[in-house]
């Protein structure tokens, strides 16, 4: 279980490069990332190394361009990465702040549809800590959004980020399903090794729209109106929820500063989310920023060492 990283006083990095290799979920191509150490404040960059000028994309939430199925952010010349949020999430619990991350396409690997294998590597790499401290962003009042039926809001709480998730599909087997994760108490474990997930009915309309070109059984769950489709069944019984908590956090690492507070989301997604950030960094009196004051520096630390990852996964 992951403790102590996404609360940690000081900034960190990687100390050494990393690789992942996969399908993309909705180009279908090859894709290869290679993260490799940044700088204290330089926070997450993408770069495509298969395009040979303005090849840079920041991780902010004003560069989603799309969020539609996936996040997709663009920069102001037209290159594009997606499908960005599981990685996200993985760095953000495995308490990574800054990285640069080279991909030689324009979408990050799916892997299993969780975050799961990008941890499990994460694992085994030492996290560097930068001697700067980190930022992170409270709210006074709670802030809310409602897009139709769909809500967020965003309230003080204690020192930690909560999310509450809650679906309410049709479908008898997703059906409602509601769960609270807090990222510094709870164990991440069921959050970590959850998956995508679609609808047998709504695949054909998927890839009609030119998505989907990538996904299988091997990285998405798929249910009909009875079953789950995927040999085993799910992961953890509350893995629909689980998997939307899980892209929520990593949406929310596009604010570019860890946030403080208890979520709650309603028939959420990538495209609330980034509303919800455009909303609250919109007024400057929504929020405030917190520098912890308390702790020292230490110059490394490998802060994954007691990591306990789901073994049935």
């Amino acid at each position: 279980m992951y403790k102590n990283s996404v609360n940690n006083t000081f900034q960190t990095t990687i100390q050494k490069p990393v690789i992942f290799q996969g399908i993309g979920l909705h180009s279908g191509l090859k894709s290869k990332i290679k993260i490799l150490p940044k700088e204290a404040d330089e926070g997450i960059v993408f770069k495509r190394v298969d395009l040979k000028e303005n090849n840079f994309i920041e991780a902010n939430y004003q560069n989603v361009n799309k969020a539609k199925l996936c996040t997709t952010l663009e920069n102001n010349s037209g290159a594009k990465v997606s499908t960005v949020e599981h990685l996200l999430a993985a760095m953000y619990i495995a308490g990574i702040d800054n990285a640069l991350i080279e991909i030689n396409t324009e979408e990050v690997p799916i892997m299993d549809g969780s975050a799961k294998d990008f941890l499990a590597v994460f694992k085994e790499t030492i996290i560097k800590t930068l001697p700067k401290k980190r930022k992170f962003l409270k709210v006074s009042d709670k802030i809310e959004l409602t897009d139709g039926e769909k809500k967020i809001s965003l309230e003080p709480s204690d020192d930690s980020l909560e999310v509450e998730f809650n679906l309410n599909y049709e479908n008898k087997i997703i059906s409602n399903q509601k769960n609270t994760v807090n990222f510094v108490k709870d164990n991440l474990d069921q959050v970590i090794e959850s998956r995508t997930f679609c609808l047998l009915n709504d695949i054909e309309k998927i890839k009609k729209a030119g998505l989907a070109k990538g996904g299988s059984l091997e990285n998405a769950i798929v249910v009909d109106e009875v079953r789950v489709l995927n040999e085993g069944g799910l992961r953890n019984k509350k893995e629909f929820a689980n998997h939307k908590i899980l892209d929520l956090v990593g949406d929310f690492m596009l604010a570019g500063i860890r946030i403080k507070g208890k979520v709650k989301c309603y028939q959420g997604g990538h495209l609330l989310t980034n509303m919800f950030l455009r909303k609250l960094f919109q007024n400057p009196s929504n929020y405030f920023i917190e520098i912890p004051q308390d702790k020292t520096f230490q110059k490394d630390t490998n802060i994954n060492k007691n990591i306990q990852l789901a073994v049935n996964a």
